[in-house]
C-alpha cells in the first residue's frame, strides 16, 4: 500500500479503487490464490446471502432482479441459496435466458436445477410486477448491474428502478447499486427522476470502491457492507492506489490511533502560538466569529480577528477570549499580526469588495505567509478563482471549496465537479499547489499526491456556518502537529463526527454550527 510516509498511524486508512482497478485486476489476483472465477461468484453470491439473512432474518419471499453479466450471475446464486433455504424466491430477469454467458450462465443453470423458482421476464408485460414489487416480496435484492456499469439506464430498467424506489419493500444491492457509477459515486440524469437504486444495504466485494464513498453514493448506497471474499489482502498487495477512507473508530477501546499529541505540561499560549483568522465584512459576523470560537475549542491558545470595524463589537460580544486586530489592510501590514502569527485563515464572510480585495492580496503576496498553514475559504475562493494562479508557492495552503466555489477554481461547471469529486479536486491540488478539501457527502481530501475521503458526517451539516467551523478547525489542529495533511483529515473528520454525535442525540434537522463547538473540544482531547 503506498501511502505519504508522513501519515502517522496508518490503521485508520482503508485502499480505495476505481471500478477499472477491480475489473483489470481481481481475475489475476484470484488466480494468483488459486480461486476460480466462478467459485469467487459463489462465495459473493453466499456473501450477499448472509448479509440478507442477517438484515431481514424473518423474510419469506426474495425477489431478485437480474441483469445479463456477472452481477446477475451473483444474484442468481442469492436466489439458489434462498430456496435451499426455505424461502420462496422469484427471479425477474431484464433479458432473454439465451444471453446469459460464462459465470452468469452456469449460476442461471445451477438455478434452475434447485427448482420451485418462479422466473418472469421484464420483456414480458407483466401486470403483476407492481403487486410484487411493493406488496408480495418481502426483500428485494438488486443484481441489475455491477461495477462495470456507467451511463444512463436503459429506459425499460430505469422504469423498474423508480418502481423499487417507490415501493416500501427493502432492497439489497449486490457489489453496487444498480445505476450508480463505482467511481465516481455520479448518477447520470435521465428521463426519471431516479436512475439508480436506493438500496437499505449495499454488500461490495474484494474491495471498497471509490463510487460508493463519495459523490451522490449517500442517497443510494445505504449501510454498505465490504465482504473480502479471501482477496482483499492480496489485492491490495498486488494492486497499488492513492486514494484511501479514513474511518477512525473512537468507541473502540482497544483503539491505537492518536489524535493530537499530548500536550506537555509546560505548554502556554505562546508555544502553541496565534491564529489570524480574517473576514467579517460589513453584515457577515457570523462566519468569522464561527471560524474563529471554532479554532479556540479545537485547541489554538490565541486567536485574533481581522473583521470590519463595524463588526467588532458584534464578533467579541459573548466571547471576550477572542482578540480583535486590525481593521484594514494599512492597519494589518502595520500591526504586524500576518508575520507573528503561526496561522492564517481567511476568507469567512469576507465579502468581494475592495476593503475584501486588499486584505486578501495582503495575505497572498507577504512572504512571511508562505511557510505558514494559510486556510483560504468562502469568498476568499472567489477572490482566488479570479487570480486564476497564485503567484507564489505556499508550503501549507489549504483550499476548502464546496462544489460551487469548486467550479469557480477549475473554471467549469458545478455538474462537472460533481461528475468526479475525486478527480476534481486533484485537479484543484495540482492546479494551487495546494491541499484541497473538496466539501460535500464524502468530503474529499488531496494534495494531488495522496487522496483521503471522509466517512464522518450527516445532512445536517447541511446549514450555515458550518464550513467556518471547519476552517477554524483545520487551522487549528495545523497549530498543534507538524504534518499538514494528516492535520487537514484529522479536522474534516472530527467536524463530522461532532455532527453524528449531534446527529445521534436529538437528530439531524436543526443542527447549527456552533452546536459543535462542545462535541470537538470533547473529541481533541480523546
Amino acid at each position: 500500500m503506498k501511502l505519504l510516509q508522513s501519515l502517522p498511524h496508518t490503521d485508520w486508512l482503508t485502499s480505495v479503487y476505481s471500478a477499472k482497478q477491480v475489473l483489470e485486476n481481481e481475475a489475476k489476483v484470484a488466480q494468483s490464490q488459486n480461486l476460480a472465477m466462478f467459485h469467487l461468484m459463489e462465495l459473493a453470491g453466499q456473501a450477499a446471502f448472509t448479509h440478507l439473512i442477517a438484515h431481514w432474518p424473518s423474510a419469506q419471499h426474495v425477489l431478485v432482479l437480474a441483469g445479463k453479466g456477472n452481477n446477475g450471475g451473483d444474484g442468481f446464486i442469492v436466489a439458489t441459496l434462498a430456496k435451499k433455504a426455505g424461502l420462496k424466491v422469484t427471479v425477474l430477469l431484464t433479458c432473454i435466458p439465451e444471453e446469459l454467458k460464462g459465470d452468469a450462465a452456469r449460476a442461471y443453470q445451477a438455478m434452475l436445477v434447485a427448482g420451485d423458482i418462479t422466473v418472469i421476464n421484464l420483456l414480458d408485460d407483466s401486470s403483476s410486477l407492481a403487486a410484487l414489487i411493493h406488496n408480495e416480496a418481502d426483500i428485494i435484492v438488486d443484481a441489475l448491474f455491477g461495477i462495470g456499469f456507467h451511463g444512463s439506464l436503459p429506459e425499460n430498467i430505469a422504469q423498474l428502478v423508480a418502481e423499487v424506489n417507490n415501493s416500501s419493500t427493502p432492497v439489497l444491492s449486490i457489489d453496487v447499486p444498480s445505476g450508480l457509477c463505482a467511481t465516481t459515486g455520479a448518477v447520470s440524469a435521465g428521463k426519471l427522476v431516479t436512475q439508480a437504486i436506493m438500496a437499505d444495504v449495499t454488500v461490495t466485494f474484494i474491495v471498497l470502491k471509490s463510487g460508493l464513498l463519495t459523490g451522490q453514493a449517500a442517497n443510494f448506497v445505504g449501510q454498505l457492507k465490504l465482504s473480502n471474499l479471501g482477496l482483499g489482502a492480496a489485492f491490495s498487495q498486488q494492486v497499488a492506489t492513492s486514494v484511501y477512507w479514513q474511518r477512525l473508530h473512537f468507541d473502540d477501546e482497544d483503539s491505537t490511533v492518536p489524535l493530537l499529541a499530548k500536550r506537555l505540561n509546560t505548554s502556554h499560549k505562546g508555544s502553541i502560538g496565534m491564529l489570524v483568522t480574517i473576514g467579517g465584512n460589513i453584515g457577515m459576523p457570523g462566519a468569522i466569529r464561527l471560524a474563529s470560537e471554532a479554532a479556540l475549542r479545537c485547541g489554538a491558545s490565541l486567536v485574533s480577528v481581522c473583521c470590519h470595524e463595524g463588526n467588532q463589537a458584534l464578533v467579541f460580544n459573548g466571547r471576550p477570549e477572542l482578540m480583535m486586530s486590525a481593521t484594514d489592510v494599512d492597519s494589518l501590514r502595520q500591526s504586524n499580526a500576518l508575520t507573528h502569527a503561526k496561522a492564517i485563515v481567511l476568507g469567512p464572510g469576507l465579502g468581494h469588495n475592495e476593503w475584501a480585495e486588499q486584505l486578501y492580496r495582503q495575505v497572498v503576496t507577504q512572504e512571511t505567509s508562505y511557510a505558514k498553514p494559510i486556510v483560504i475559504d468562502a469568498d476568499a475562493l472567489s477572490l482566488l478563482a479570479r487570480d486564476n494562479q497564485l503567484s507564489h508557492d505556499f508550503e501549507k495552503l489549504i483550499l476548502t471549496p464546496h462544489p460551487k466555489e469548486a467550479a469557480r477554481l477549475l473554471a467549469c461547471d458545478t455538474a462537472d465537479i460533481e461528475a468526479n469529486r475525486i478527480e476534481s479536486a486533484n485537479k484543484i491540488a495540482q492546479k494551487y499547489h495546494a491541499i484541497c478539501v473538496l466539501k460535500g457527502a464524502g468530503t474529499v481530501i488531496t494534495d494531488g499526491k495522496c487522496t483521503v475521503i471522509n466517512s464522518s458526517g450527516n445532512a445536517g451539516m447541511a446549514s450555515g456556518g458550518m464550513g467556518d467551523v471547519l476552517s477554524g478547525i483545520i487551522a487549528a489542529l495545523c497549530m498543534q502537529t507538524d504534518d499538514t495533511f494528516y492535520a487537514v483529515c484529522l479536522s474534516v473528520f472530527i467536524h463530522g463526527y461532532a455532527a453524528d454525535i449531534l446527529a445521534e442525540k436529538t437528530g439531524p434537522r436543526g443542527m447549527l454550527a456552533s452546536d459543535l463547538f462542545v462535541e470537538l473540544q470533547k473529541l481533541v482531547n480523546r
